[in-house]
């Protein structure tokens, strides 16, 4: 193998493959991508539509509406913001169905005073129960957007804004740039907006076709590297064939740090808790998890129940920690080859996923209304469980090498993390560990004796 050497004018020579390919994999590694790319649901997005509707003597009159086509990520409360930058000193008359956050520098304007004078203004939806005479359809939710596939009724959300100081015709109209939709944090990547054959409405009588004068769309996909730093959940894992119980992965989601974060978790039994719950970071939302070995706000335990003849079941828990946050419209994607069989599922709604022709194992569960589609804060009531009853096929079915556990698992769209296999519960008959597990057994015996040796 060919080394690296210096010349006396410090010029480089060679440099070995093996060294080369060191280099890269440590690049690789170390890299952080942020492509808005999700396997399990590969078309999902949030198209923003903007369609005018009339012309103005200065601008015009506008609907937006955003459409969630996310099967299975929704926005929660405090909800959606969205923003943009005019391409020229457009302002905004007035608003229906939303607001903006900022009234911005409207000092050049007499008499008439327009809702925003921002060169970026910033939307909102507006709440429940705000005067009709305030509202238009698909608005005033708060800002929540349920999934395409859990709540179609609600995964829309629309406001209708008065343009001014713009463009009269569609060949003078510019189109805003620079969209941003946070939800409520970060997470989603907007692209340019392209303008789009107009939308069609049908009236009240569907006997007549209208169309708007002229449509453009606006495309946002969600990366969970952008959304946070850390995961937001984890998964344990159990079986009736095996005593161990493998918990998440030791600080999946954090570490505890008392000296240097005070306060970053609570013991359930600390004479503080009420205090610290509505303490400082309850406006914000900051979690508040009860202090674990993985500080996790969610864990998703998955345990292998029963074995019969031609059936087996699994039995499925998620646990809220987080002191400061309630679940609501909650939903869970599993990844399991044997869903293609799946019998009965009790107390959970169930619909599959195919993101790809031919595949049948992906399945997308979540609550029952009105019965456990709510998951509780931290506490005695923190968590929801359901069991899957599952057909073998006896050509593929077997409890092996970890068959019987999920490949991987999404709550409320985040990926979690799942723990090592050579962790997984493993048959009592089973007459080896993974080659993994006894390479790493075989190191730390070496590594004693070596301690031992040098001591000696």
């Amino acid at each position: 193998m060919e080394s690296l050497s210096l010349s006396a004018s410090g010029s480089i020579t060679k440099l070995s493959s093996f060294a080369v390919l060191l280099v890269v994999v440590f690049l690789c590694s170390s890299f952080t991508s942020t492509e808005a790319y999700d396997a399990l649901d590969p078309t999902g997005n949030i198209t923003i539509k903007w369609d005018v509707i009339s012309w103005t003597p200065d601008g015009y009159v506008a609907t937006v509406t955003m459409y969630n086509f996310q099967q299975y990520r929704h926005i929660q409360a405090p909800g959606w913001t969205l923003g943009w930058t005019w391409a020229k000193k457009e302002v905004i008359w007035s608003m229906m169905g939303g607001q903006t956050t900022e009234q911005g520098d409207c000092s050049r304007f007499k008499g008439n005073v327009p809702h925003c004078c921002k060169k970026d203004p910033t939307v909102v939806d507006l709440l429940p129960g705000t005067p009709y005479n305030q509202q238009i359809a698909n608005c005033c939710k708060g800002g929540v957007l349920n999934s395409w596939v859990q709540d179609p009724s609600n995964a829309a959300s629309s406001f209708q804004v008065s343009v001014g100081a713009a463009g009269t015709t569609n060949k003078t109209v510019k189109l805003p740039k620079n969209f941003t939709l946070k939800a409520p944090g970060p997470g989603y990547s907007c692209g340019p907006a392209k303008i789009v054959r107009p939308s069609k409405y049908l009236t009240a009588d569907k006997r007549r076709v209208t169309q708007a004068l002229m449509t453009w769309n606006v495309t946002c996909t969600y990366s969970q590297f952008l959304a946070q730093k850390t995961p937001t959940c984890c998964v344990s894992l159990s079986s009736f064939y095996n005593d161990t119980i493998v918990n998440c992965p030791t600080c999946t989601c954090g570490c505890q740090n008392n000296i240097t974060e005070p306060g970053s978790c609570v013991n359930p039994d600390s004479p503080y808790l009420a205090s610290a719950v509505s303490g400082p970071g309850k406006s914000s939302n900051a979690p508040l998890v009860q202090c674990t070995s993985h500080m996790c706000p969610i864990r998703v335990h998955w345990h292998v129940k029963l074995n019969y003849k031609d059936y087996w079941r699994v039995k499925i828990t998620i646990t809220n920690f987080n002191y400061r946050m309630n679940y609501t419209q909650w939903n869970l994607v599993v990844q399991h080859p044997n869903f293609d069989n799946l019998t009965q599922l009790f107390s959970f709604q169930y619909k599959s996923l195919t993101p790809y022709a031919g595949l049948n194992d992906t399945a997308m569960l979540w609550g029952v209304k009105f019965y456990n589609d709510f998951l509780s804060q931290a506490g005695p009531y923190g968590n929801v469980q359901s069991e899957l009853l599952f057909r073998k096929d006896q050509s593929t079915f077997t409890f092996e090498k970890g068959w019987a556990f999920p490949r991987r698992i999404y709550f409320n769209g985040d990926n979690c993390v799942m723990p090592p296999p050579d962790a997984y519960p493993w048959l009592p008959n089973a007459g080896s560990r993974p080659l993994s597990s006894l390479l790493h057994s075989a190191f730390t015996i070496l590594s004693s004796l070596v301690f031992l040796l040098a001591f000696a």
